[in-house]
């Protein structure tokens, strides 16, 4: 489980009820049906105008994933050179059918990416071909998988000005009934003030930090996607163990450097 995106939602929701609470006992005024609804639901209608609706399907179960530890992210990185720096091992020794067997019992199904760049590799692809494949593979995954993040910040754009409509609509019914009984302005304001504040605070604590938090999964991914590239590359080249060690510690921080002589076991 993701600790900062669970934490970061109990604490700014945290801090906007502790503020209600702070200003008013009760609690229940800030609480409207027809406004809750047109902020939460009305932005999706529109996303429907502007995408595919299994995108925006995707989208909305997608967030929920913000939850979740990336799997992509720099921690991995380091065992991800380890494996290929063992992996050069094996082919020095054993060839590329040494390279088969080992990936066919460590590779997880689920990842496709690498899965199909050792299949190149071992299909005798040249290393300027596997290149050019997995760029490809790897920009046209990025794409696919920015969809979502893209649909929840333009979610976080329009929830504002949904909760704008709602307040002209809560001011128009209010002047309208101004004549009939003026000591119902105040509250008719009231409610219609809350459907702002609902698009702000949807905005701001759900639909755009879950956006950019996707992006900034998918930006992971894609550069675990171009090391892996660059990683089956060497191998396609049959680099030395050392030498791929090095040009791919290149990438990494160097607190996530992988060392043969310290990490490796043999």
């Amino acid at each position: 489980m993701s600790k900062s995106s669970l934490l970061g939602i109990i604490l700014g929701w945290g801090i906007v009820f502790a503020t209600i609470r702070i200003a008013t006992s009760d609690m229940l005024m800030f609480w409207d049906t027809g406004s809750f609804l047109l902020v939460i639901i009305g932005p999706y209608f529109s996303m429907l105008m502007a995408y595919k609706a299994s995108d925006v399907h995707k989208a909305n179960k997608k967030w929920l994933s913000i939850f979740r530890t990336n799997e992509d992210g720099p921690a991995s990185y380091k065992d991800e050179v380890g494996r290929f720096v063992r992996w050069a091992y094996i082919t020095q020794k054993s060839g590329l059918q040494g390279l088969e067997n080992d990936a066919l019992t460590s590779v997880s199904e689920s990842d496709h990416f690498l899965k199909y760049g050792v299949e190149l590799v071992i299909s005798g692809y040249t290393s300027n071909e596997v290149r050019e494949i997995l760029k490809e593979a790897a920009y046209s995954a990025y794409q696919r998988d920015g969809k979502p993040g893209e649909i929840l910040t333009n979610i976080g754009a329009y929830a504002p000005a949904f909760g704008m409509a709602g307040t002209l609509i809560g001011l128009v019914v209010m002047l309208a009934n101004m004549g009939a009984d003026p000591a119902a302005i105040g509250t008719g304001m009231a409610v219609a003030l809350i459907t702002t504040f609902y698009g702000v605070m949807s905005a701001r604590l759900i639909y755009l930090p879950a956006g950019m938090k996707l992006a900034a999964r998918t930006d992971e991914a894609l550069f675990r996607n171009l090391l892996i590239t660059e990683s089956l590359v060497l191998l396609a080249e049959r680099k030395s163990p050392r030498y791929i060690q090095d040009k791919l510690n290149a990438f990494l921080d160097p607190s996530q450097h992988f060392l043969i002589d310290r990490d490796m076991q043999r």
